[in-house]
């Protein structure tokens, strides 16, 4: 597939969001491509099936409310299963439905992208980041005549 091939199949897609009625496509794409979302799912992907504090454990800095609300849309979403087991004390587990593992090995080749080019990311950001330190030209001090 060419650059211009790629480019032409990805305006089809946004075209499709952009007559999302619904706003159900948008409103996947805005949370199963969060950064929680992300990491709850490759957690389950690569772990399988565990409970909510296992994938906190996994996620560091996630807060229970934020775990537990994630959780929730991906479930509601279908990429995520919640199994309630009836026992004291209770126990909930979750796993990957067929929808979500599709997503996960949709997902890999982004973050080994990711991975990969990590280095150059740096070294741009801090290029980016020494120029935005330096003042704006109209902020510059303008030398008077004579000076």
């Amino acid at each position: 597939m060419t650059d211009q091939d790629a480019l032409g199949r990805a305006e089809l897609i946004c075209q499709t969001l952009r007559e999302d009625d619904d706003g159900v496509r948008r409103e996947v794409l805005s949370h199963a491509g969060s950064r929680w979302s992300l990491g709850i799912l490759h957690a389950l992907g690569v772990y399988g099936t565990l409970r909510h504090a296992d994938i906190r454990r996994q996620l560091t800095g996630i807060t229970q409310r934020m775990l537990t609300k994630t959780l929730r849309a991906l479930e509601r979403d279908g990429l995520v299963s919640r199994r309630e087991f009836v026992e004291i004390p209770p126990r909930v587990e979750y796993q990957l439905t067929a929808l979500g593992m599709e997503l996960v090995m949709l997902m890999s080749p982004i973050w080994t992208w990711v991975v990969a080019n990590v280095e150059q990311i740096r070294v741009a950001r801090s290029a980016f980041d020494s120029q935005q330190a330096k003042s704006p030209f109209w902020q510059q001090p303008v030398p008077m005549p004579g000076e």
